[in-house]
């Protein structure tokens, strides 16, 4: 990257910013990290991976519920995004191991939003889906995760 007379701010122009900074760090020029700004972006990443694990286990839930109670309205579109959401999710499992544990954390949350969602989607009154995820549908689901990490 060239060097610039006057750096990138944060506030105006996000993708330079974020060149000098990786720069400045790479050449260990400390007093030309914008420390703060850096250390929120890092954070930013850890939140956007977790939100990431909650928001694809709650797209596979849905779609797997979906399958259970309607499997006759089953389409192609629904076990693809099943696969691809599996796949994702593993390789951010994969990218950051440590994240497992806010799958296990995130599980009930995520099951809560597919629950409605499949309602929602299928038409089925809510009380039809189990109030809490079933075991099998866990299982399932780490089953997807496991196929989708070794395929």
């Amino acid at each position: 990257m060239a060097r610039t007379a006057h750096p990138a701010a944060y506030d105006t122009d996000f993708a330079a910013w974020s060149e000098q900074q990786a720069t400045a760090i790479r050449e260990q020029r400390w007093g030309a990290v914008d420390v703060e700004n850096v250390a929120e972006e890092i954070a930013a990443l850890a939140r956007s991976d977790k939100n990431a694990v909650g928001s694809r286990a709650r797209i596979i839930l849905q779609h797997m519920l979906k399958l259970r109670y309607q499997p006759g309205s089953a389409t192609r579109s629904w076990r693809g995004t099943m696969r691809e959401q599996a796949a994702r999710l593993a390789d951010v499992l994969a990218d950051s191991p440590s994240l497992r544990r806010v799958l296990d954390a995130r599980l009930a949350k995520a099951y809560a939003q597919a629950r409605r969602g499949a309602a929602d989607e299928t038409g089925l009154p809510l009380a039809t889906f189990p109030e809490t995820l079933p075991s099998e549908l866990e299982a399932e689901l780490r089953a997807a995760l496991d196929e989708a990490a070794h395929p």
